[in-house]
């Protein structure tokens, strides 16, 4: 009996047993976080649009999309405002990485050798990697051998041509769009409900020194908790970005999962 939901959580474990022991169907594991994204937008938002990226990409595929870690790495106060916002709610480095590993190995353990993690929280990045290393490492001592994981971050297909589209009057850079256009336009194409542009607070991008201080200074966060401004962003921009990462994650995952 064929999978009727790309979720894995909404399979009975028979269906999801026989679509997942051998290791044909990939599994995709959205990570994001608890992380505020200004007055305009909920605190979820890193975890909505990985999961929504993994579950057009299994439909692709024909994977299946694992539950979503709704909680990630600590808010970095130049990609994200800082751990210190109100509503950011993290978890240390070892913990992700514990958890990650964990996850991964059961997923191994019930067949799958094709992993895929997506990612939406930029702070996730590094202890993906090492609890992927960690994983790998543990599954070789039970001669597991054959595991094959994809990293991910879908801002990451976004060419310069389609920034030139979305950013006409010029591009604040990555590390800027905590709240902004990217997020803000994606969430308007996709959950237009849980985003109230009237409370998007317009204002200059955040401009920080080329070094970090601990315990962070709160007065170098915008108040608003957003590095740029929503202000251009709009439900057109979100489809087009949409279309060019969806297709982009599809090529990758076809392309390195050897897929038909």
């Amino acid at each position: 009996m064929s999978p009727k939901s790309a979720f894995a959580s909404e399979l009975t474990w028979p269906v999801y047993d026989a679509a997942v022991r051998s290791g044909a169907t990939p599994i995709l594991i959205p990570l994001g976080s608890m992380e505020q994204h200004g007055h305009h937008m909920p605190m979820h938002v890193d975890v909505l649009l990985p999961t929504e990226f993994a579950r057009r990409a299994a439909a692709e595929i024909g994977g299946l999309v694992a539950p979503a870690f709704t909680y990630g790495y600590k808010s970095h106060q130049k990609s994200g405002g800082g751990n210190h916002m109100p509503g950011t709610a993290s978890l240390d480095g070892a913990t992700l990485v514990a958890a990650l590993r964990d996850v991964i190995k059961e997923f191994a353990r019930h067949g799958a050798r094709q992993i895929c993690l997506v990612n939406g929280h930029f702070e996730n990045s590094w202890f993906i990697i090492e609890a992927i290393d960690l994983a790998l490492r543990e599954l070789r001592w039970d001669r597991i051998e054959d595991v094959k994981i994809v990293v991910l971050s879908y801002w990451d297909f976004v060419d310069q041509g389609t920034i030139d589209r979305l950013y006409p009057s010029g591009f604040p850079g990555w590390d800027k769009e905590h709240g902004g256009v990217l997020e803000t336009s994606l969430m308007l194409a996709l959950f237009p409900d849980l985003v109230s542009m009237d409370c998007a607070v317009h204002h200059a991008p955040a401009v920080f020194p080329p070094y970090d201080v601990y315990p962070v200074k709160p007065e170098w966060t915008p108040a608003s908790g957003t590095l740029s401004s929503p202000k251009e962003a709009s439900a057109e921009k979100g489809q087009i970005l949409l279309d060019v990462c969806s297709a982009g994650i599809k090529e990758a995952l076809l392309r390195e999962f050897k897929r038909a």
